[in-house]
């Protein structure tokens, strides 16, 4: 695949996705275009950049009048490019899919604390391989990655949260419309990001309550740790940044290296963001989960001093205010979960609901529209399961789980 300009586009070439537009054009459909015009509407149409297929490139140069042989797939107009939003399969299709990935992600990260704690190297090419896989399964349906993220399990925080940071952030990169190339990086350094944790003592790492200076000191570490596991790795520039600088600030209060400003990429300024968000969001032995409104309050708050405040309304578009995965109540009492977003609708995603904050009883499980025209209902509040003693883990098992 080859990333140009629009102004690089020539007749025959095949678009494969739109990687940077002003305007907000959707279309259904990869292709080719098959004349100037064709291109000339893409450019009216906001679009700077494009992905393409340099294999797939006809030769149009004895067809002056842009016809087509009746067995090559061309289509009629253009742009023919599918939307960053488009979804190729359903979330109950991609679900298992999804849930095999985090397996294998999660065997992955258990294999690599155990080579790393024998003196042997990372494999590499496996963490690109998963990286690469979440990426698929993002582009197909997001939902089912981003669900699985929104649905922690207490005791697992050191192997949830590196893959949950991954999901996310790949979610936002797709959202931002990076280069394929440029977000494999960045999900890889994600996945990896907290790897030099395996060099902290045992017994600061899992300190149930707040640790002393000197300890959190030698838990700092744990990011200079990562960036030099990764970078003996030979992994790229971008995935050494967002793996060992994450923790870094724009005021110059982060570490390991106190960056400020313009000594942080954009990527490592949204790995600050995802990683932040996906620590509030986790319940642990010392803390409460938050619910994302309040995650993202806490954010907020911290931005311009600490966060990216442009990327940090980004990523709040992308991933919205009640995230797939999330518990909410609506305004008729029932509560469910989100199981799909509507990114042009943010406020009416589909909930799968399952109880009933009226009667607090279970209800027959029911998914809710709120985008449907004759829908009345709406989203009321963002809640925490244990506010109704709901065992979310289970509803998604039961209920999700095709």
């Amino acid at each position: 695949m080859k990333s140009i300009s629009i102004e690089e586009l020539q007749p025959g070439m095949f678009v494969v996705s739109v990687l940077e537009q002003t305007g907000s054009v959707q279309v259904k459909t990869q292709g080719w275009v098959k004349t100037q015009t064709s291109i000339d509407r893409l450019a009216s149409a906001g679009i700077l950049r494009v992905e393409v297929d340099p294999d797939k490139m006809l030769d149009l140069s004895n067809n002056q009048h842009g016809i087509t042989a009746p067995d090559t797939p061309l289509q009629d107009e253009a742009p023919v490019v599918k939307s960053p939003w488009h979804k190729s399969t359903s979330m109950s299709a991609e679900i298992n899919q999804a849930i095999k990935l985090v397996a294998e992600a999660k065997a992955l990260q258990q294999k690599t604390f155990a080579d790393l704690k024998a003196g042997n190297p990372i494999d590499v090419e496996a963490f690109k391989e998963v990286a690469t896989g979440f990426i698929d399964s993002i582009f197909r349906n997001q939902d089912a990655l981003s669900c699985i993220a929104m649905i922690k399990e207490k005791d697992a925080y050191l192997l949830e949260h590196s893959i949950n940071v991954a999901t996310l952030i790949t979610i936002f990169a797709k959202h931002l419309r990076l280069d394929r190339e440029v977000i494999e990086e960045i999900a890889t350094g994600a996945l990896l990001h907290d790897i030099g944790k395996i060099k902290v003592d045992d017994q600061v790492l899992n300190k149930p309550g707040k640790l002393s200076d000197s300890e959190f000191e030698q838990m700092k570490q744990h990011a200079q740790y990562s960036f030099d596991i990764v970078s003996e790795a030979g992994l790229s520039e971008i995935s050494c940044q967002v793996a060992g600088f994450h923790h870094e600030r724009l005021d110059g209060s982060g570490y390991p290296k106190g960056l400020s400003n313009g000594e942080i990429s954009d990527f490592v300024r949204m790995a600050s963001i995802v990683d932040v968000f996906d620590a509030l969001t986790a319940e642990r032995v010392y803390k409460k989960a938050l619910t994302p409104i309040q995650a993202f309050k806490i954010l907020r708050e911290d931005s311009p001093r600490h966060f990216d405040e442009r990327l940090l309304n980004e990523f709040i578009k992308c991933i919205g205010i009640y995230p797939v995965g999330s518990l909410v109540k609506l305004k008729s009492q029932k509560v469910g979960m989100v199981a799909s977003s509507n990114p042009e609708q943010p406020l009416k995603p589909i909930v799968k609901v399952f109880y009933s904050a009226k009667t607090m009883y279970h209800i027959a499980v029911e998914d809710i529209d709120l985008a449907e025209k004759r829908c009345t209902d709406e989203l009321e509040a963002a809640i925490k399961p244990e506010e109704f003693g709901l065992d979310l883990i289970k509803f998604f098992k039961h209920s999700v789980l095709p």
